[in-house]
């Protein structure tokens, strides 16, 4: 299941960086002054989860397969992006191809990283990006409403009703700012919704790029420990990105041992990826055996038959039943051969929801 998230922001503030660190590599140009990113880079990056060994190590897994995610970094965004300015129009359609936003805000203060408002404001600067992405949506949903309008004559008048009241709605929530992602809508109107590709309609959450102060945990940091919110309705994270650069640097076992002696209990690049995993309304079920030990993507909801199309298409029309255990139970009572005889393990059929950290062992007809 192949799911991106773009990073957007202003100039400057950190996004490259950040990147950089997040898929260990250097493949996004960081360099200190506006729009050195033009084309977009993609890299794909390993979500964290400490299930997988547990699992890997009752069932001898030979080797252990994490989900990912793709995470896209965007070129930055100035004021008036929607009417062209600096890159604008092209970038705003690179974010139309990925499924959530992570905003990346400035909160560090360095005299020698040029801000393209020459001041650190990390609420302004996202109501600056936010507008941008507003505006932009109300020039599509403008255009839509007038042609809906236009063609609602005669007989095909009394059928576009729904779609005029639904657009009027829209147009009004996002001339005042808003985000189409706040309104409430049908399943009807929801289908509307999707074909617009509206960019306030992706989930998204803020990245505060901060100073490294901000890492520490809150007692050590003292008074200069200061949280700016920026929207108390999105999720909200803090990151030092050039700690980050600092720990890709390292060994994955040395960046471990820095975090512990620093006290810190996860690096900002794994609460990121993680926070994204949740804005995407994704959970994860696991399968476990001696080839190996795996962990799967799908979005909340997802009934068993769907599940076992992500590991093959042919699963979906296939599908028999499924044997399911909580991943807890399948690594206390050891695995697949032990389990059946605790009444721990159930038999699902084709209606069951899966639900985060199951394993799961499809029975199919292919």
């Amino acid at each position: 299941m192949s799911l991106s998230v773009g990073i957007v922001g202003l100039p400057n503030v950190g996004k490259s960086t950040l990147f950089n660190a997040l898929t260990r590599s250097k493949q996004a140009n960081a360099q200190n002054y506006p729009f050195c990113t033009i084309d977009p880079n993609v890299g794909v990056v390993e979500v964290p989860d400490e299930r997988l060994a547990k699992l890997a190590e009752v069932s001898k897994s030979q080797k252990i397969v994490p989900t990912a995610i793709e995470f896209v970094d965007i070129a930055g965004l100035v004021a008036g992006a929607s009417k062209g300015e600096g890159l604008g129009n092209q970038f705003l359609s690179h974010i139309r191809e990925v499924d959530a936003i992570a905003q990346v805000v400035r909160d560090f203060k360095d005299t020698n990283v040029i801000h393209v408002n020459n001041k650190v404001d990390p609420k302004n600067d996202a109501e600056v990006i936010n507008i941008e992405l507003s505006l932009a949506d109300l020039s599509t949903v403008g255009k839509r409403l007038d042609t809906a309008k236009k063609n609602a004559k005669g007989a095909a008048a009394k059928g576009a009703e729904k779609s005029i009241e639904l657009l009027e709605r829209v147009y009004k929530h996002l001339e005042n700012g808003g985000a189409a992602r706040e309104l409430e809508y049908s399943e009807d109107e929801m289908i509307m919704m999707r074909e617009m590709c509206l960019l306030t309609m992706k989930p998204m959450l803020y990245v505060l790029n901060t100073d490294e102060v901000h890492s520490l945990p809150a007692d050590e940091a003292g008074s200069q420990f200061t949280v700016h919110s920026i929207d108390e309705k999105s999720t909200q994270i803090e990151i030092c990105a050039r700690l980050e650069a600092e720990l890709a640097d390292l060994s994955l076992e040395e960046a471990a041992a820095y975090l512990k002696e620093m006290g810190i209990k996860e690096s900002g690049l794994d609460k990121l990826i993680r926070a994204s995993y949740q804005l995407l309304n994704l959970v994860t079920f696991l399968t476990s055996g001696e080839p190996e030990t795996r962990a799967w993507t799908v979005r909340a909801g997802a009934k068993a038959p769907e599940a076992a199309g992500v590991i093959h298409t042919d699963f979906i029309k296939g599908f028999i039943k499924a044997d399911v255990v909580g991943w807890e139970d399948f690594v206390k009572y050891g695995g697949w051969n032990k389990i059946k005889e605790t009444g721990k393990m159930r038999l699902e059929g084709k209606d069951y929801v899966v639900k985060d950290g199951d394993v799961i062992y499809f029975h199919v007809n292919v």
